[in-house]
Formats: C-alpha cells, sequence, structure tokens
C-alpha cells in the first residue's frame, strides 16, 4: 500500500501530484486498451465494461473466465473485459490513481472495508434504489447485508463468501503420533511444537509446525483477526480505530510464541495465501479458506481441516469480495447492474462454489441438491459453513485500510522479533490517533 497516495492530507500537495501522476502511468501500463477520457469503447451494439480483479490463485481465474464467457456469450450487448490487476493490497494505488485520473474500471471486485473511503471520494453509483428493485434481492442470504451497506444504504453486493480455518496435512499428524486436532490456544501451541523436526540438529528445520501470515497487507489482518475476536478483542470503539486491548495483546502474545519456540515460519511478506511450504510438507498447518480446494485438489496431496482453535470463544472473520460500480455514464452502469446480477444468480453461485470451494451467497444455491451434494461428498466445507454462524465481519469505515494497514504494521513487528507486543500496539495507535 502506497501510504502518502491513501492519505493525501500527509505529503505536501507537489508530492501528492508526482506520485498520483506516477500511479497514473503504472495504471496505463496495465489497463492498455482504456483511453484517458474513460470513454465507451463500444460499437453501436455493443456496451463494453471493464472488471477489475484479484481473484486468486491462478486455478479459480481460469474458473472464473469460463463462467464469465458464458455471460458474454449469453449477452451480445454488453462485453465484460475481466483484468486481474493483482492482489488487494496491490491493486489499492491503482483503484485510488484511477479515480483520481477520472479513469475508475466500470466494476471493482475488492474487500467491503474499502466502501468508507471510496464513498467519500464520491466515486461510485449508489445502489439503493437499484436494489430496492430487483428481484434478486431477496434470493441473497441477509448475513451479508453488513458488508454491503454504509450509513444505511448499499454500496456494494458480494462476489461470494468464506472465512478462514486450519489446514493440515494428515499424514504428517499421524507420523508425530498426533491423534487429535487442537482445540485450544494451549493445544495448538503443543501440537505445533510436535510437529516441528530438526532430525539433524542443526539448527534448520526440515518440518515445521504452522506458517503464520506476515506483512502489513489485508490479508495478514484477516488472518489474525479470528484470534483476536477469540480471545474478546476489538479494533474500533465508538466507530473509530482502537486496537489497544486484551485481546490484541493476547493474539500477538501467541504470535511471539510461536516464533520464540522455533515453531512456524513466517510467509514471504504479503504472501501468507501463498500454499507452496504446505503443498511440499515443510509445514504442517496453515491458515488459509475454502478458496483454495481448486488449487489443493490438483495437487493430489493428503489435507484436511479444523477450527480455529479457541482461547474464550470460537471465532472466524467473515471473508471474501464485494462488487463496486462506478460512476461513468448511463449505458455502461446499465450493463454493470446487469451483470451484477449474474454474478448474484443461483446458476453462477453454485457454480463458482462447486468449481471453487467458495460459500454461495445466494440461498437458492446454497439449498440446490446439486450444492448440497457437494457439501456431502467434501466435509472440508462442512467447517466453514458452520462457522459461518459465528463470523464476524470487519468493521466497514473510512480509516478502515489505515487501521488494517496499521494493525499489520504491529503483528510484522512482533513476528519479526523487532518490538514488544505492548510497544507494537501503542505505536500503532498512535499512528492512528494522529489522522
Amino acid at each position: 500500500m502506497n501510504f502518502l497516495l491513501f492519505y493525501p492530507t500527509q505529503p505536501k500537495k507537489f508530492i501528492q501530484r508526482i506520485l498520483i501522476l506516477l500511479c497514473c502511468f503504472n495504471l496505463l501500463f496495465v489497463t492498455g486498451c482504456q483511453n484517458i477520457n474513460n470513454q465507451q469503447i463500444s460499437d453501436n451494439t455493443i456496451t463494453k465494461i471493464t472488471f477489475w480483479h484479484g481473484i486468486n490463485p491462478p486455478e479459480n481465474r481460469e474458473i472464473f473466465n469460463e463462467l464469465l464467457t458464458e455471460f458474454n456469450d449469453n449477452n451480445p450487448d454488453i462485453q465484460v473485459e475481466a483484468l486481474y490487476v493483482g492482489q488487494p493490497d496491490e491493486q489499492l494505488p491503482k483503484i485510488i490513481a484511477s479515480i483520481a485520473a477520472n479513469q475508475p474500471p466500470d466494476i471493482l471486485w475488492y474487500v467491503p472495508q474499502l466502501t468508507g473511503k471510496l464513498v467519500k471520494l464520491q466515486a461510485l453509483k449508489p445502489l439503493q434504489d437499484w436494489w430496492n428493485n430487483s428481484s434478486i434481492k431477496e434470493e441473497i442470504d441477509p448475513a451479508m447485508l453488513p458488508t454491503m451497506e454504509l450509513n444505511d444504504s448499499i454500496w456494494s453486493v458480494p462476489f461470494a463468501t468464506n472465512n478462514t480455518a486450519m489446514f493440515y496435512r494428515p499424514s504428517l499428524f499421524e507420523e508425530a503420533g498426533i491423534t487429535d486436532t487442537p482445540k485450544t490456544w494451549d493445544e495448538f501451541q503443543q501440537v505445533a511444537e510436535k510437529l516441528t523436526i530438526d532430525s539433524n540438529n542443526d539448527g534448520v528445520n526440515e518440518q515445521n509446525g504452522v506458517l503464520l501470515a506476515v506483512g502489513k497487507g489485508e490479508f495478514t489482518v484477516f488472518v489474525w483477526l479470528p484470534f483476536i475476536f477469540s480471545a474478546n478483542g476489538e479494533i474500533i470503539a465508538d466507530n473509530r480505530p482502537n486496537i489497544i486491548n486484551e485481546g490484541t495483546e493476547k493474539t500477538l502474545q501467541l504470535a511471539q510464541k510461536l516464533v520464540a519456540k522455533k515453531v512456524a515460519i513466517l510467509s514471504a511478506p504479503d504472501r501468507g495465501y501463498e500454499l507452496d511450504n504446505f503443498i511440499n510438507g515443510k509445514v504442517a498447518m496453515q491458515i488459509t479458506g475454502p478458496w483454495t480446494l481448486a488449487q489443493l485438489n490438483q495437487t493430489g496431496i493428503d489435507y484436511d481441516v479444523f477450527p480455529l482453535p479457541i482461547i474464550n470463544q470460537p471465532a472466524t472473520v467473515l471473508g471474501g469480495e464485494n462488487l463496486f460500480v462506478f460512476k461513468t455514464n448511463q449505458e455502461r452502469e446499465e450493463a454493470s447492474l446487469k451483470f451484477l446480477e449474474f454474478i448474484l444468480s443461483e446458476k453462477f453461485q453454485t457454480q463458482w462454489a462447486l468449481k471453487t470451494g467458495y460459500l454461495p451467497i445466494n440461498i437458492n444455491a446454497q439449498n440446490a441438491p446439486e450444492y448440497q451434494q457437494f457439501v456431502q461428498a467434501n466435509p472440508v466445507i462442512k467447517v466453514f459453513l458452520e462457522q459461518m454462524k459465528y463470523a464476524k465481519s470487519r468493521p466497514i469505515i473510512a480509516q478502515y485500510p489505515s487501521l488494517s494497514e496499521n494493525l499489520g504494521r504491529a503483528i510484522e513487528s512482533v513476528l519479526l522479533g523487532e518490538k514488544t507486543p505492548e510497544n507494537a500496539l501503542k505505536e500503532a495507535q498512535k499512528r492512528l490517533d494522529l489522522e
């Protein structure tokens, strides 16, 4: 994340302009085919719209492109061009630059926590009237409404949903003599120790108990938030960022212990979603979500899932991205809304869930016999479905991007041994209070 670009009150005006121009250049490099005035690129019969996304892993992008082809074929008057523009933290400077340059995409796939910032920038098409009159409204799981709303108005719709749990390698558990999965933080630490192997005592583990996400990006925060929630922690108070409490401190202390005991390895910076070490057996446990099932199934490795260990209460975080429609012109906005209805439909949601492991947000898709059969045949999915009853949404406030970055910084500094949990949180909160 480009901190100066995202928070333009910090640098001097001339620095702001330079940064925006540089990001605009980067934006033009990525989109290529879009013109500087963001004019409609169509003939007399086709409305072309652009869709920016960060769908990952690559297997899921292939699946989406297949479903997108079906939409384009069935809607000859609309052509959706999907562009992969990186993971969410890589997208953010491009999004802000596109708004500054008055050439945003027509539709954006992004975590709903960006809603407050986009609304503040007056970049979005409000969706409340469309939502009130849409027949698809009754099919959408009401649990998703908190991700769609800000100040009692609808600004986005869910693409799909998920939550996080602990993936593990049963064969490695068996080799270590572990017969049950850990339920508490203490048990989790004990199991991680048993799964850590340095067979020749050279100080380098051939196998590690768990991989921990590290970095300042949103995925790191997404992975660690369930631990904070389980410890009765919060990250806002009175609708303002507030990360100093017993729950966040206990979570960072857990992270510190796992690293100090040398039972964990850290992900590459802001790459906690990559599964290479899990797939090759270098780590026995890793926190991730059902979106990885297509990738894991292609590898042929053994894997299973258990709910995240708890300290005070069960907890996970509501995941998934939403779709935003940017202000352009009437024709393109109407085409974008038609595409939204396709994404929300029972057919898309069912196929996306069956092929990727994401959880459908369409009630009809959830109850479809085909999906129910899929769940019975894939018990891994049941863990995530069960966790939805206590999955908690991240706050949708304008300051959330800064909150996420600063909490990620605090987590990273503790995992790298640079600061104590208490000092890391104090410094992060001080930065938040100054904004």
